[in-house]
């Protein structure tokens, strides 16, 4: 087996990229007043570029898009010039990075929400799943359906704030389609009860999604926009009776906007990949551009799935946390360090910073 194809360069639409590792977006819930990222965030961010693409932690584009708390955003001033300091930080090391754009939808909390209001959702169902806010996890709060007429000033927030993410350094975004926030929300029938335009049929459901992706591609272009999505995975409380159907269309759908990578959650989201049935090489097929595999992967089923042709870039997610220097790791075949459970969320400099690298750490060999 032939793992170096790992670590191979990749185009990446305009971008190469050093090699076919991403770095998958991270909650860290480290962002300082006003939802600006951390000071920290650029020595972070900048650790881990040896990856061949980054992909920033999930971002709010409205306050009403927030779900935890001290996550960041990217829909003021402040914000865009904190996100501009991680980018060129990113830069100055070689490497690439993309936004993830993130409206949590229902699973929120009304502590989080402006003026304590209820956080919205494509219908009024309660989400069996918790929240960090207030320092703990608490269960969300119960949302309240939107109103047709308020879903353009959303896909509005989505496109604003893919033009902000440029205007901040960034290469790219990545819509967070994915994990069972907001749009998710509208594409699975669990969550979506609604009789309108948006709800009912596959066609219906997906609407909200592309809209959003329309107008992001129509702001900075689809070399420059990728999306996420988990057909199958069970993330805060959703679930689906159609996910093939739902989902083949979706990627029709994506495909013929050109966007520049499908990254895919197969399975459930940090958890087993064999959930339940699903064709995800039908999504590779359908798909003409760069799939993005994602969930469980080690160095030798991503190997596996790249010299079969099932994926072209791999994502890792958890590993980059204790192990900025994961890429290296990866070529030597290393161990991986394990990362502290109680700095995961929130806090300062430890346990997000302060990760040795195998050189830092005396251990060259693996």
């Amino acid at each position: 087996m032939n793992d170096k194809s790992l670590f191979e360069p990749y185009t990446l639409g305009s971008l190469t990229l050093s090699n076919k590792v991403v770095m998958a977006p991270l909650t860290r819930n480290r962002a300082g007043a006003g939802f600006v990222p951390s000071e920290h965030a650029a020595t972070y961010y900048s650790q881990r570029a040896t990856a061949g693409l980054l992909i920033a932690e999930a971002t709010q584009i409205s306050q009403q898009g927030q779900g935890y708390q001290d996550t960041p955003g990217i829909y003021t001033p402040a914000q865009i010039a904190g996100w501009r300091a991680v980018t060129d930080a990113v830069h100055a090391t070689g490497g690439r990075i993309f936004l993830q754009l993130w409206h949590v939808g229902r699973v929120s909390h009304v502590d989080l929400q402006e003026n304590g209001a209820a956080p919205v959702a494509p219908s009024a169902l309660q989400a069996a799943t918790k929240v960090f806010v207030n320092n703990r996890f608490e269960d969300v709060s119960v949302p309240r359906a939107l109103d047709i007429n308020e879903l353009p000033g959303i896909v509005e927030d989505f496109r604003q704030a893919a033009k902000n993410a440029i205007s901040a350094g960034f290469d790219g975004v990545e819509i967070h389609g994915a994990n069972g926030y907001l749009l998710d929300q509208f594409l699975k029938d669990g969550a979506n009860l609604r009789t309108d335009a948006y709800g009912g049929s596959v066609e219906n459901r997906a609407r909200l999604l592309l809209e959003v992706t329309a107008a992001v591609v129509d702001a900075i272009g689809a070399e420059r926009t990728g999306i996420r999505i988990s057909p199958v995975s069970p993330a805060n409380g959703v679930s689906s009776s159609d996910p093939q159907q739902q989902f083949d269309y979706v990627v029709d759908q994506l495909d013929a906007l050109g966007l520049v990578y499908l990254h895919v959650v197969e399975g459930a989201t940090g958890g087993p990949r064999d959930v339940a049935p699903f064709d995800f090489g039908a999504l590779r097929q359908r798909f003409k551009n760069t799939y993005i595999a994602n969930n469980g992967y080690d160095l030798n089923l991503a190997a596996s799935r790249l010299d079969d042709d099932k994926a072209d870039l791999i994502a890792f997610g958890r590993p980059f946390i204790g192990n900025p220097d994961l890429v290296e790791r990866l070529k030597r075949n290393a161990a991986l360090s394990a990362f502290n459970p109680t700095t995961l969320y929130g806090g300062g400099a430890a346990g997000y910073i302060d990760y040795p690298t195998l050189a830092e750490s005396g251990s060259a060999q693996g």
